[in-house]
């Protein structure tokens, strides 16, 4: 591999600013980053020397918002880690642009419509201004929809990548995809021809959720529960005898389409009916009583009304007592229009002329008056809140439609395959880790395979065709499948293998599938995609599978387990070794902060406030997994923080360190207690941030290393001025300088990967090259400057410096007031280490004369005798 350090290490002479300043450092260092390949990838490398990263790629043709910032940081700090630990680190970045939001964009931008069946136009350009009625837009071609949809994605994404290039991310921009352009479409429909030909994907005429609004079909993982008013509306079926059984129901507009009743086979009630035929109230269809585990006996009447389909478990009912099929809802959410062959009787078929065409809403008040009027509704209808199922980005109710989609295995359907990756889901390290439950919960609650068609016009289409026979019906059971050379393909514009255009849509010629793939279809492949499986295998098998998968907890369900799904077909593994699993941004009042809450913050706005090592503080303040609020506190403290690196680096420097002070294992110039108390509470902090990172517990480790550096200012570098200036002699200045170097190197080296804009300017006063390329901090170097070295020497020193400080305050007299006399009581191991230290701590204190005194307790000075203030010389 190429050599993986830009000789950061070289000596360079000191070159301090007057006035140092956060102001203008991203764009300055973003610059230089870029120019030098900082952060450039190798391909010439092993699998070994590898650390890859499976980006979340976001969505560009959303808007910008805070909670980019706060996760891409978490995982960027991860990634500059692994980077200073010598790894070749592997970390693209994608824009998911193949959806709804971008269709939407699009649409609305350009004012136009897609229909796949529109002819390709190579010379087509949208008008200036789009029109304002949506029935005057342009209608265009998929492939000319696509074309637009890149257009405008460039401009969304410079958005971006200037977001995230000021916020410092490491990421190798010449390593960027897109999930609609050719390479993703291509590599997406090459997987799902793999997994039908191995027989993990398949058709199915099946009932489906199904969106009225969007017109398309819904996987399970696209579901939210809603809370919804609702009410349960009770009435009587009539068995042969007369006897009426009552059920209550949510859904009255469904009576038409019952097909069976159902009571747990337990309920002595309904034991004697089980077998046997019921007829419904107003429409008149004999159904039978069954009996099922899943019903419960304390709901409602105790016995259920299933319907072809109400809800899921109307599906489980359906399938598992093997009911008919009776469905009168259509895909556009209304009652179908002609009456059903099931509903045989002169009234029924009045009955269902008065819901016929009817929206669910208008059926359930139409088909509850019809009871009202029959006098069969017991009651009046019981007011309930109760979940309902919707789209994630619907906006009604779902309804269960049957219809012919594809689907690829996940588990759903098959215990071997759920409990292959209920293993797939162990054999990642989830930080932290009882996000796996999530992820098993999930899987072992899965009651279907994975529907992945969608009756969308944007997108990736499923690469599929079907031959047509005399009567111009399709066949299902021999698709026409493209050859890998093809890909990526489009059935709606291009002509099926062996035929020609001029037989689309004819009897013996053949027809284009017309659904897309789900857009999770794609994003599931984001490995493959940009580790280019199945164009360069080489290289794939130098990421793969990847180290990392960072993302957000609430698209475990989708597209981590999406992903973990295509890795275990595809390549028998899971796709990556680790999961880092964000939390969410809240609002102040500690509510998730979403545009349609309103409560979002442009982080435009935070960077030019606060600036990017803040903001970057603020994020990797919070610890995986965790829920965090938007503190402007936090950021300030960040951007204290970055501040006083670059104050205290110029002070030291300043003071006369410099890169050749650096201890590099001899460590005999460190002659001095105070000194080699410092260096070994450094190596712990070395180690045990290492630890940390290492752990993917990167809110510790800034925790750590932020404490240390605030007693190296505030303790340290106050005490050993008058020793750095040399008053001690060049024995001790030689000690301190050592001290002050090899600590600063250290320092800036850990705070890096968090706060890299104000490390880097501070490097590159004494450093050639970029801190980024440095390597991470060992103790090893160290070791010889421990030998008896009491790390406790400095937080007594401290303590006691403090005390001092104090007393002059409530004295009110400045601090350089000389102390004539006073006293330390500690017990005596302090006191030890006061002596130590006590050279360092009377120059610091300015101080003549101080008594130690071995006592119990915690330390304390007292007796503080102040020389007298000084008079103002006469004019």
């Amino acid at each position: 591999m190429a050599e993986n350090s830009l000789g950061t290490d070289t000596p360079s002479p000191v070159s301090v600013p007057d006035k140092p300043a956060l102001e203008g450092l991203e764009e300055r260092l973003s610059a230089a980053w870029r120019t030098a390949g900082t952060y450039r990838f190798d391909p010439e490398t092993t699998r070994d020397q590898v650390y890859s990263i499976d980006t979340p790629p976001p969505t560009a043709s959303g808007s910008l918002h805070v909670g980019h910032m706060f996760s891409y940081t978490q995982t960027d700090v991860l990634a500059r880690y692994q980077r200073m630990r010598g790894k070749n680190v592997f970390y693209p970045m994608g824009w998911d642009d193949n959806g709804l939001p971008t269709e939407r964009r699009v649409q609305n931008f350009y004012g136009v419509r897609c229909d796949p069946k529109t002819p390709y136009d190579p010379d087509y350009a949208p008008p200036a201004q789009p029109a304002k009625n949506q029935r005057d837009w342009d209608v265009v071609s998929r492939r000319n929809f696509i074309e637009l949809c890149e257009q405008l994605a460039v401009e969304d994404e410079k958005v971006f990548e200037h977001l995230f290039t000021t916020l410092g991310l490491s990421v190798d921009w010449d390593l960027t995809y897109r999930t609609i352009d050719d390479v993703s479409r291509a590599v997406s429909q090459r997987a799902f021809l793999t997994n039908l030909s191995a027989g993990d994907a398949y058709m199915a005429e099946a009932p489906t959720l199904w969106d009225v609004t969007f017109r398309t079909a819904v996987a399970q993982a696209e579901l939210e529960d809603r809370e919804m008013p609702g009410a349960y509306y009770r009435y009587p079926f009539t068995a042969a005898d007369g006897t009426q059984i009552h059920i209550e129901t949510t859904r009255p507009e469904l009576l038409a389409a019952c097909v069976a009743l159902v009571a747990h086979p337990d309920d002595e009630r309904y034991q004697p009916l089980f077998g046997q035929k019921v007829v419904s109230p107003v429409f008149g269809v004999e159904v039978e009583v069954r009996a099922h585990p899943l019903a419960k006996a304390d709901k409602g009447s105790g016995i259920a009304m299933v319907c072809t389909f109400g809800d899921l478990t109307d599906v489980t009912w359906w399938r598992e007592l093997d009911l008919p099929t009776r469905a009168i809802i259509g895909r556009d959410g209304r009652v179908t229009a002609e009456t059903p062959e099931w509903i045989t009787s002169e009234a029924g078929r009045e009955a269902y002329a008065a819901i016929a065409g009817k929206t669910v809403f208008s059926a359930k008040e139409a088909v509850v008056e019809l009871l009202r009027e029959a006098g069969l509704l017991d009651g009046e209808p019981k007011k309930i809140s109760h979940p309902v199922n919707f789209f994630e980005k619907g906006d009604k109710p779902l309804e269960i439609v049957t219809s012919r989609q594809w689907y690829i295995r996940n588990g759903g359907r098959d215990e071997d395959r759920r409990e292959r990756l209920v293993g797939r889901g162990k054999e990642i390290e989830f930080h932290p880790g009882f996000m796996r439950s999530r992820y098993t919960n999930w899987v072992e609650g899965l009651n279907g395979d994975w529907l992945v068609s969608r009756q969308r016009f944007f997108g990736v289409p499923v690469p599929v065709w079907y031959p047509l026979d005399a009567a111009g019906d399709p066949d299902y059971e021999h698709p026409i499948l493209p050859s890998e050379e093809q890909l990526p393909v489009d059935p709606a514009a291009d002509a099926a293998p062996g035929y020609d255009e001029a037989q689309r849509d004819v009897p013996g010629g053949f027809t284009g599938d017309a659904d897309v793939l789900d857009t999770w279809a794609t994003s599931s492949l984001t490995p493959q995609i940009v580790g280019r499986w199945s164009r360069d295998e080489d290289f794939f098998a130098k990421v793969f599978p990847f180290d990392l998968r960072p993302q957000g907890h609430d698209i475990i369900r989708t597209w981590l387990f999406s992903t973990a799904v295509r890795g275990d077909a595809l390549h028998g593994c899971a796709p990556w070794k680790h999961a880092a699993i964000s939390g969410w941004i809240l609002d102040p009042d500690r509510k998730k902060m979403s545009k349609s809450k309103g409560n979002v913050v442009v982080p435009t706005d935070v960077l030019n406030e606060f600036g990017a090592d803040a903001v970057r503080y603020w994020a990797a303040s919070a610890k995986l997994g965790a829920d965090t609020a938007y503190e402007i506190a936090q950021m300030k403290i960040g951007r204290r923080l970055a501040i006083k690196i670059l104050n205290a680096s110029k002070f030291v420097l300043n003071l006369g360190a410099t890169s050749s002070d650096v201890l590099d294992g001899a460590a005999e110039v460190v002659v001095n207690g105070l000194d080699r108390s410092l260096l070994a509470r450094l190596s712990t902090v070395i180690d045990d941030a290492s630890r940390a990172l290492e752990s993917y517990d990167y809110a510790r480790a800034l925790d750590l290393v932020e404490s240390f550096f605030w007693s190296f200012t505030d303790d340290y570098v106050e005490l050993v001025k008058d020793r750095a200036y040399g008053a001690r002699g060049p024995e001790e200045q030689a000690s301190v300088l050592a001290t002050l170097a090899t600590t600063l190197d250290a320092v800036l080296r850990l705070f890096a990967p968090f706060l890299p804009f104000a490390t880097d300017e501070v490097w590159g006063w004494w450093r050639e090259g970029s801190v980024h390329r440095a390597a991470w901090p060992t103790s090893a170097h160290l070791a010889a400057a421990l030998e008896g070295a009491d790390p406790g020497v400095l937080p007594t020193v401290g303590s006691a410096l403090g005390g001092i400080r104090k007393a002059k305050s409530e004295a009110k007299v400045k601090q350089r007031t000389e102390v004539v006399a006073g006293t330390i009581s500690a017990p005596a191991a302090q006191i030890e280490q006061l002596r130590a230290g006590l050279g360092d701590l009377l120059a610091a204190g300015n101080a003549r004369d101080l008594t130690l005194i071995v006592a119990d307790g915690e330390l304390t000075v007292g007796g503080v005798e102040l020389a007298p203030a000084e008079e103002p010389a006469p004019r």
